[in-house]
């Protein structure tokens, strides 16, 4: 029998309406699961149990009065602590933060609202979201569930490690070059990083999306009935649509897929998840797909590009502290954002003349195809320790070739379960669909799911 913490979206909500579990009772099991784990994974930030259940308390009421706010009213979960919640400091992860309460909700936290979801926590980040890491300054160290000696990954680490430790159904992370897709790939999850503007978000900026990390597709596809309700905070948000985001069923006979085993950058593929990815691709095959290879079309010039530009970013940013603030942030971004100082008007302007060279490059290399599938990262989990997969400031974007191109390309990718490496550490498949075909995207990553190998019992 499932234990009632790790209970699913679908499950909870049957169990709400048909009175045979209550809000109150799902939030206090979450709770004692946080109680349980939270001391060795450190995934959480702004823990407010009694909050928390005020909440569950509420969504109970409303399922009395039968008046839920939505058909998930009463699920708990989690939002990355730079998505916004009044009255909630936002310390972007690191240290040189002064911590002065949010203002409003930012879009995702209002839908959550609106949704009559639970909120138990905001979860942790590295500083400034710059590391695929659970390193930062602020927050203790976040650590991976399926072994604490290995980190979780980044930007959204808590919320993968609290998603795969079983902190209730529903986490929300951010992404601009990987941050959902890297921790849930490295902690055995599904992560949508959506098209550009699906999900509305605030701040918006190029690449950067909100979007679900959850234990399952169908979880996924739950929260983005939620998420993606328009809000006009978002001047980079694309027009509302009702997509039927539960109708995942999808026959993947006929359908054309690119397999890219080869990014053109960055680490080489070790063979445990290469191995993964082509037993993925054969399986697709057997189902009536047609896979094909498909080559590199992002290059070394690019993210050199993309480097030079984010260095120039996080410099002014760093340098517009206080000399006692700039001070407390984590040595590693300091040591990365240092050339800064020594870059040309010219050299970030081509710099970020890069994203639109990877836009380019993606959107015309990957239309022929219906979906393209690929590693999510060329390496399994590093040490918790570590700031990334080699640990070096100088190159600090080796680990994200798959994923960055379609941040930039503003198409959708999911990262989903595939396998393990022989150490017991979960590999990411990422699919890829065509740009704004978000729901082909989780509709593929379910048939992935009905025909992958059984996956090992989730951790703690």
């Amino acid at each position: 029998m499932t234990a009632l913490h790790a209970l699913s979206v679908g499950e909870l909500a049957r169990a709400f309406a048909a009175r045979e579990l209550s809000p109150v009772e799902a939030t206090q099991a979450v709770i004692a699961q946080i109680e349980r784990r939270e001391p060795a994974l450190c995934a959480l930030y702004h823990f407010d149990p009694d909050a928390a259940l005020a909440q569950a308390r509420a969504s109970e009421q409303r399922w009395q009065r039968g008046e839920p706010l939505s058909p998930i009213d009463g699920v708990p979960g989690t939002l990355k602590e730079n998505i916004a919640t009044r009255g909630c400091p936002v310390p972007a992860g690191t240290a040189a933060t002064e911590l002065v309460p949010a203002a409003d909700d930012a879009p995702p936290a209002a839908r959550w609202k609106e949704a009559g979801l639970v909120l138990l926590a905001k979860t942790t980040m590295p500083d400034w979201g710059m590391l695929s890491s659970g390193l930062s300054s602020f927050h203790k160290l976040a650590r991976n569930p399926w072994d604490l000696t290995k980190n979780p990954g980044g930007s959204s680490a808590g919320a993968a490690a609290a998603a795969a430790a079983g902190y209730g159904p529903l986490h929300v992370g951010t992404d601009i070059g990987g941050s959902i897709r890297l921790p849930a790939g490295w902690c055995g999850l599904v992560g949508l990083k959506p098209s550009l503007g699906r999900i509305p978000i605030k701040p918006p900026y190029a690449g950067r999306v909100a979007g679900p990390m959850t234990r399952s597709v169908e979880d996924a596809a739950w929260l983005m009935t939620v998420l993606t309700r328009p809000d006009w905070r978002d001047t980079m948000s694309l027009p509302y649509q009702s997509i039927p985001w539960l109708q995942l069923d999808r026959d993947v006979r006929g359908l054309k897929l690119g397999l890219q085993l080869d990014a053109g950058w960055g680490l080489d593929v070790e063979p445990e998840t290469r191995a993964v990815i082509e037993a993925a691709a054969r399986a697709f095959e057997a189902a009536g797909a047609i896979v094909e290879p498909l080559a590199p079309f992002s290059t070394r010039a690019m993210i050199d590009g993309m480097d030079r530009f984010w260095r120039m970013r996080s410099w002014m940013d760093l340098n517009a502290l206080p000399r006692e603030r700039a001070e407390r942030v984590l040595p590693y971004i300091c040591d990365w954002v240092a050339a800064g100082a020594t870059l040309t008007g010219s050299d970030v302007f081509n710099g970020y003349s890069a994203m639109g060279a990877f836009r380019e490059a993606a959107v015309n290399a990957t239309q022929p195809y219906d979906f393209v599938l690929s590693p999510v990262s060329p390496v399994p989990s590093f040490p918790a320790e570590w700031a990334s997969p080699i640990n070096d400031p100088l190159r600090p974007f080796e680990h994200i070739a798959f994923t960055l191109p379609y941040n930039m390309s503003e198409q959708p990718a999911v990262s989903v379960h595939a396998g393990f490496t022989t150490g017991g550490l979960p590999i990411g498949l990422q699919i890829a669909g065509r740009r704004h075909d978000d729901l082909g995207v989780l509709q593929m990553a379910r048939a992935w799911e009905e025909m992958r190998p059984a996956m090992r019992d989730w951790p703690m």
